[in-house]
């Protein structure tokens, strides 16, 4: 998976809103770490789980000085509707253009029982507090994902 965004290089700048309306840039972020994961669609089996994990780590990345925040091409209704059914704390931001999807290169085709489709390829990037790209995991498997996120971050602030 070729991505057009490369560790070391400034975050692309983001305009979303958040499950509230709320609207969020990258700057509202900047002296903060954000972990930023891209996801396909809320209320599915792995989306959820992920959401779940970095909720109940949570603490420990603000503990860190840093922002946990999920993009999928939801609307801000069903991010809102996700969130307040699985009690998550993460804030989500709706990107039903996929602006910041395309412009992260996590929009691509996909393939699932021989069909292509378009679709997130679920995707966590580390900014830093300069608002610099930290590290970047491609492909992500749910599973143990946000305490590898929080080792990885641990281990940059202590380097």
């Amino acid at each position: 998976m070729e991505l057009p965004i490369t560790v070391g290089q400034p975050a692309p700048n983001f305009t979303l809103n958040n499950s509230d309306g709320e609207v969020r840039r990258l700057q509202d972020y900047q002296g903060k770490w954000l972990v930023l994961y891209f996801y396909p669609k809320d209320n599915t089996s792995g989306c959820t789980t992920e959401a779940l994990d970095f909720t109940a780590h949570l603490k420990e990345f603000q503990q860190l000085n840093a922002a946990v925040v999920g993009i999928s091409p939801d609307s801000c209704q069903s991010h809102q509707k996700f969130r307040e059914k699985h009690g998550l704390q993460v804030e989500l931001l709706c990107d039903p253009e996929k602006t910041v999807l395309q412009q992260y290169g996590v929009w691509q085709k996909k393939r699932m029982y021989g069909r292509e489709y378009m679709g997130v390829v679920r995707t966590t990037v580390l900014i830093d507090p300069q608002g610099v790209i930290a590290y970047i995991w491609p492909k992500v498997k749910v599973s143990g994902h946000a305490q590898a996120v929080l080792q990885k971050l641990q281990e940059l602030q202590s380097s």
